[in-house]
């Protein structure tokens, strides 16, 4: 597969002759610094971009689980979104938790009305740890919210209740194009949750142009899996604002979160799921 780059529309001051490859988190706070906002911005800067931030709800979690989530106003995450849009032309936008109803549509319009491009949604619905990251009500408006964005990336529990059936590893390719083809869009489906030997298997269902392509990375095993799905989804959109296609924007934030993975993995910190090693020291 040949990587093809183009050169991304970018925010270019006069006193600069380069530009950032920017990228927009919209996504909860963790206070343990492991997922959220924190994890992706470690993840865009360790992949080379420049990462701005909306923070939709702060999040009081360590490694081992939540213990609350406080929504921000509405009219305060709208406010956000606007000073960072009016002012930065992103290459990407990576979407992780929005938690509400209301958050979801004020999210979507917003966007909407600045033309955006690249969107990655991470569908948040289940933390590593179990937990409950969306209320009921919120979930139909997410899922009319999937058709307008580039890729989604669901890991097996939320693809199961997004497709409302069981997953394997032999009907991953199948799984991948059915929410694909429900739901309007790319798909990555991340078989981390995945009994497995001695490989991890993600599949990627390009909606555009009806092609599956199956990734594979070494097994990692360790604990340290705290944050794993914003890290990916948040490199992901990093490679795509550098200009890569879906296919290689995928690979390259696979590639990332294994050696992140592989490089935490002996990592202390806390007393739960640890965090990868983001920046590999």
């Amino acid at each position: 597969m040949s990587e093809q780059t183009s050169t991304p529309q970018v925010n270019m001051s006069k006193d600069m002759g380069t530009s950032y490859y920017t990228v927009l988190t919209i996504a909860g706070s963790d206070s343990s610094g492991g997922a959220g906002i924190q994890a992706d911005i470690k993840s865009i800067s360790a992949c080379g971009g420049y990462a701005a931030s909306v923070i939709t709800a702060s999040t009081a979690q360590n490694t081992q689980g939540i213990r609350g989530i406080y929504p921000l106003p509405v009219a305060h995450v709208v406010k956000q979104l606007e000073a960072v849009l009016n002012d930065i032309i992103f290459g990407a936008i990576k979407i992780g938790m929005l938690y509400s109803d209301e958050i979801i549509q004020a999210v979507q319009q917003t966007l909407k009305q600045y033309h955006v491009k690249n969107i990655v949604l991470d569908p948040v619905m289940i933390a590593t740890s179990g937990d409950k990251l969306m209320n009921d009500e919120a979930i139909e408006s997410l899922k009319a919210f999937l058709p307008h964005v580039t890729l989604i990336t669901p890991n097996i529990p939320e693809a199961e209740f997004l497709l409302g059936e069981c997953i394997v590893v032999d009907n991953m390719r199948v799984s991948a194009k059915k929410l694909a083809e429900i739901y309007q869009t790319s798909v990555l489906l991340k078989g981390g949750h995945l009994e497995l030997s001695e490989k991890m298997t993600d599949v990627l269902y390009n909606y555009t142009t009806q092609e599956t392509t199956v990734i594979h990375n070494p097994l990692v095993k360790t604990h340290n899996t705290h944050g794993t799905g914003c890290t990916l989804s948040s490199s992901i959109a990093t490679f795509l604002s550098k200009g890569y296609t879906l296919e290689v924007a995928t690979n390259k934030g696979c590639a990332y979160l294994n050696k992140a993975i592989f490089n935490g993995k002996e990592k202390i910190i806390g007393r739960g799921h640890g965090a990868v090693n983001h920046f590999g020291v």
